[in-house]
């Protein structure tokens, strides 16, 4: 008989989940001037001046790749954008699916294990997210904390991030069990 503590280290016993993780990366911003101020201020942990997307590591993948899902304006580096989307105007936004090789060490918490096919849930929810984009109303935050909710059942992922100590860029990712 394997003990109860081996069978959860090799899986044995309980079924596989995809994991939902959330990660804040510095805001896009033209070259030069802009993009450093952008750098600076992400590097200084101003929490409403990051850029924040989910990571979902699959259960099946065999490999350590990772999905990214975002969702930002279609031309992020774009100053007319930037001046449309800051005065509080709608700008074309655009949701954004891609792989890394591996989840990021800085400013990525793990928040919990998806409810069913993690991708396909992702897709259905893209497909209905609205492609406006506005700044505090419906921006990276709202979509981090909506596809989060879809996939995990956990509301305002972001305010709970911000809230706790986890939020800290020092705090190392939380044990997944």
């Amino acid at each position: 008989m394997v003990s109860m503590s081996l069978a959860k280290s090799i899986g044995i016993g309980r079924s596989r989940r995809d994991e939902v993780y959330v990660a804040a990366v510095p805001l896009r911003a033209t070259k030069g001037p802009a993009q450093l101020l952008m750098s600076t201020v992400y590097s200084l942990n101003f929490w409403d001046l990051q850029h924040f997307m989910v990571i979902i590591s699959p259960s099946s993948s065999l490999d350590s790749q990772v999905l990214v899902y975002d969702f930002q304006p279609q031309d992020p580096e774009s100053i007319v954008v930037a001046v449309a989307a800051l005065s509080g105007r709608n700008v074309p936004g655009v949701v954004l699916t891609r792989t890394l090789k591996k989840l990021p060490k800085r400013k990525c918490w793990f928040v919990g294990y998806s409810e069913s096919d993690a991708m396909d849930a992702a897709k259905r929810f893209n497909e209905g997210w609205d492609s406006d984009l506005t700044i505090n109303h419906h921006d990276c935050r709202n979509y981090v904390n909506g596809l989060v909710e879809y996939l995990t059942g956990m509301k305002a992922v972001l305010e709970h991030l911000q809230r706790s100590s986890m939020a800290r860029d020092e705090m190392p990712l939380p044990r997944k069990d």
